[in-house]
């Protein structure tokens, strides 16, 4: 778990003038055989561990002041926020949108498969998305469309309020981008971990990372 503070002045005018702020929640562990594996739009469930991180996340989550909870409604994603919702009488609010980035024709492969089928280095993913260079897969163009949507609909729906946002890590990764104008392959500086928080504070003359990968469950039994 990180704490710091790393801002970047915004010059987008649809963020509200009040300070709100975002909890942008990553869906737990998956199944073993899906990890490093480019998933992408595979509707794969939680391991047993992942689904013991959900339950962990639930507890620190529970009595939380979130004026509303935004998720994928991908099936990790939904495994995840079950715990909270069976203990809050609070609904989600499920956008299409928040979906991980479609790899195209890397969808399944692990990242040596990827290397071997492609030439391409796994660690360059984002690059690849952001060049539009994933066979039939989702350009950034296209990503960043879809997830900024979403985003700036849940910022002008809570001026002033706090908002979970499930998803994954690649859409916390762009709204990352978004929010803190940076080129998406920068935000593999990032670590996004399996059941992990981060907090994002929009203030009217920037915005600011509060909490980067926070993870409740770290003292788990591995």
């Amino acid at each position: 778990m990180i704490c710091l503070a790393i801002s970047k002045k915004s010059r987008r005018k649809t963020i509200s003038p009040v300070l709100t702020r975002l909890w942008l929640i990553r869906h737990a562990e998956v199944d073993t055989r899906y990890r490093k594996t480019f998933g992408g739009r595979i509707d794969m469930d939680l391991s047993a561990r992942g689904r013991e991180q959900a339950e962990t996340l639930a507890r620190y989550l529970h009595g939380r002041n979130l004026e509303a909870i935004y998720a994928s409604p991908m099936k990790r994603v939904q495994q995840t926020l079950a715990p909270l919702l069976k203990n809050r009488k609070r609904r989600q609010n499920i956008l299409p949108g928040l979906c991980e980035v479609d790899f195209g024709d890397w969808t399944g492969f692990n990242w040596e498969e990827v290397r071997e089928k492609f030439g391409v280095h796994p660690y360059d993913w984002l690059d690849e998305i952001e060049l539009g260079a994933v066979p039939n897969g989702e350009t950034g163009f296209q990503f960043r469309n879809r997830v900024e949507a979403c985003l700036f609909k849940i910022i002008r729906r809570h001026p002033g309020g706090t908002v979970a946002i499930y998803c994954h890590g690649g859409v916390i990764r762009m709204i990352l981008a978004i929010l803190l104008d940076l080129p998406l392959p920068k935000t593999n500086s990032f670590e996004i971990e399996y059941a992990s928080i981060t907090q994002v504070a929009l203030h009217p003359h920037l915005n600011e990372i509060e909490l980067l990968n926070f993870t409740p469950w770290r003292d788990l039994p591995a």
